[in-house]
């Protein structure tokens, strides 16, 4: 690529930005300072916040400097929803996400002490609008602003049209957003801020408070939305998300959530998230179109976003969980919390040691009835942990609960239980 803007573009992670050309100019001129900010309203950031992770990495990367901001202030309020108005969190609850957060990002960049020209910056906005009154809000920011402008934005605009309205709170918050462009191009000559194109108003208002006030021209680009195959936008209010720490998605779970993405998105995906070039992707796609069955897309996909997030050990860790699971692979070999990440997975249930297999089957749901289970047995199709077995009278024993946790029971190739110790 000729430019970091144009790899952006091919990445398909650039959907509007306020003057193109000018941004391309700015940038090829460099460094340019760049930030983006994640509110705290979890104790993670997800799948969706993290096309804006990547894109501060290949901006880093490509000799600019990055600001990470975590909206200690912001979060306190909460970015209005479409639909209804946000429960307002506590202020421990709220530092308590800022820390987790803080330390979810810094793998992600390269911080002080890296071998960097310009090093990433760490910054809550909590540190400026703490101090601030109210009179000095309204005064030096608020007097900058329009509410006919305001009232424009999508999500404000639907909730004045719905019963409930918005409070004074919400409709604020791109004030306070707008507040961390100009102390950030204050403090640090920040003169790009990015964010999802859901964000767009927010980041045109930062961009209008730093030409009202300082009188100087800053940029705003946006990365496109991404939506799961129903059209729905990943994220926290919309119950879908895939959370970046492993306490909350599990490696396992997040690497079988990739290896399930359709066809129809997968490099879409691979171009958005992974380090591969031009020529590998668009092999990845002809074997997409070519040899769909064997999921090599996926593969690549799932492997290098585990990789990221969680490491070169925790993909070497599912692989082989997936492997043992659905392929010729060893369950017993699984350290203990892959195997137990892996079984959360599955269907299951509590079945204490002593219980017969016959009603173990039917417990987990393998089989609908004692019947079905003899049948299935005298097929040579159930095993224990990867053990065919061909006793119907067989007992599930202490020792068949791998780590004294869990025992892993097939029926045919593809269907698998966990048999849980109670």
């Amino acid at each position: 690529m000729s430019d970091i803007l144009d790899e952006l573009q091919w990445r398909g992670a650039v959907a509007q930005t306020t003057d193109l050309e000018e941004l391309r100019a700015a940038l090829a001129d460099g460094p340019v300072t760049v930030y983006c900010g994640f509110d705290p309203t979890a104790p993670s950031l997800h799948f969706g916040n993290f096309v804006q992770l990547v894109t501060l990495r290949r901006l880093q990367r490509a000799g600019h400097r990055v600001i990470c901001l975590v909206g200690g202030s912001t979060g306190l309020i909460g970015d209005p929803k479409p639909t209804s108005e946000r429960q307002l969190r506590t202020r421990e609850a709220t530092a308590a996400n800022v820390a987790r957060i803080k330390e979810l990002v810094r793998p992600f960049l390269d911080f002080e002490g890296a071998e960097v020209e310009h090093p990433a910056i760490l910054v809550d906005n909590l540190e400026w609008t703490g101090p601030l009154s109210a009179l000095d809000f309204l005064r030096d920011v608020g007097k900058h602003f329009r509410v006919n402008q305001m009232i424009r934005k999508d999500a404000i605009a639907a909730r004045l049209e719905s019963q409930d309205g918005i409070s004074y709170t919400e409709f604020s918050y791109q004030l306070l957003q707008a507040l961390d462009y100009l102390e950030l191009y204050r403090m640090h000559g920040c003169t790009l801020q990015v964010g999802g194109s859901d964000q767009w108003g927010n980041l045109t208002a930062g961009v209008d408070l730093v030409h009202r006030a300082e009188g100087a021209s800053v940029h705003a680009m946006t990365s496109p939305l991404l939506t799961d195959s129903g059209g729905v936008k990943y994220g926290k209010s919309e119950g879908n998300a895939i959370w970046l720490s492993a306490d909350m998605t599990s490696p396992y779970a997040f690497y079988q959530y990739f290896l399930g993405i359709e066809d129809a998105s997968v490099i879409k995906l691979v171009k958005i998230f992974t380090d591969r070039g031009q020529e590998e992707i668009e092999e990845l796609e002809r074997q997409v179109r070519t040899e769909p069955h064997r999921r090599a897309a996926q593969r690549a996909l799932a492997g290098d976003m585990t990789t990221l997030v969680h490491g070169k050990a925790a993909t070497a860790s599912v692989e082989a969980a997936s492997q043992a699971l659905f392929g010729k692979g060893d369950v017993t070999a699984l350290d203990e919390a892959t195997l137990l990440d892996a079984t959360a997975e599955l269907p299951g249930a509590d079945v204490p040691a002593g219980t017969g297999l016959l009603d173990a089957l039917v417990a987990t749901g393998l089989v609908d009835s004692k019947k079905a289970g003899r049948r299935a047995i005298g097929e040579g199709s159930v095993a224990v942990n990867g053990t065919r077995i061909h006793e119907e009278d067989r007992v599930l024993a202490t020792e068949d609960y791998l780590y004294g946790r869990v025992a892993v029971l097939r029926r045919g190739r593809k269907n698998q239980a966990a048999a849980r110790a109670s």
